[in-house]
């Protein structure tokens, strides 16, 4: 029944990512949307000052693949020395390597340009999906995963699920402030991200119920 209830849960959440995705594209590529991220932008730049824009670089740095590599060679090390548990560093390592590459395959497809309403940075490169979004979201998301399961009380973990939800969606908040992205290069890059972690994290799921399956096998014959 649990098996089921997982396989159920993460099939929904499969259909809804990509669905969303899907939307976000269609209006992406027809610019159904321009309207919409106009007035996020314009709204959210409204709040702009020299302390905000320092936290928001912050947040943009903590974002970006060269920052992420250093916390996930400390999460890494952490998972091995303290938790023991090598095949999960495996579970995070492929999504960190791989969702930098999917997001450079769709920017590739779409070809969207970046916004040039206002920019407090400067960078180059295709818009659409954000790439800060889907790596913010993916490496948050994975490491909440492999956290949340060890964590004995529910408000240990409220806790990480907030503070994973804070750090994705201030870093989106962050490239939309800075007027490098639409708000709708970040939301395509969340619904992007969460597809692909639904699929990476349900192959690791399906692995490891197949390694108990055996080592119950194993230890039945054993008693025998």
């Amino acid at each position: 029944m649990i098996h089921k209830k997982h396989s159920t849960g993460a099939l929904i959440t499969g259909l809804v990512t990509l669905f969303g995705f899907s939307i976000m594209v269609i209006f992406a590529v027809n610019q159904d949307i321009t309207n919409f991220d106009r007035t996020v932008i314009a709204y959210i730049q409204e709040f702009e000052t020299s302390t905000l824009t320092s936290i928001m670089k912050f947040f943009t740095f903590i974002g970006s693949f060269s920052a992420m590599l250093v916390i996930v060679l400390l999460t890494s090390l952490f998972l091995y020395v303290v938790m023991k548990h090598r095949v999960e560093i495996i579970l995070l390592w492929s999504v960190v390597i791989s969702t930098p590459i999917l997001n450079w395959i769709l920017k590739q497809i779409f070809h969207r340009a970046r916004p040039e309403f206002h920019r407090l940075i400067d960078i180059c490169g295709y818009s659409f999906p954000s790439g800060h979004a889907m790596n913010a979201f993916a490496f948050y998301g994975i490491l909440a995963f492999l956290l949340w399961r060890h964590i004995p009380n529910r408000t240990g973990s409220t806790i990480l699920i907030l503070f994973s939800s804070l750090f994705i969606v201030l870093i989106g908040i962050s490239r939309v402030y800075l007027g490098v992205h639409y708000p709708s290069d970040i939301i395509g890059g969340y619904f992007a991200s969460g597809f692909w972690l639904t699929i990476v994290v349900g192959l690791f799921q399906k692995y490891r119920d197949k390694h108990f399956e055996k080592i119950k096998l194993l230890k039945k014959r054993d008693y025998r």
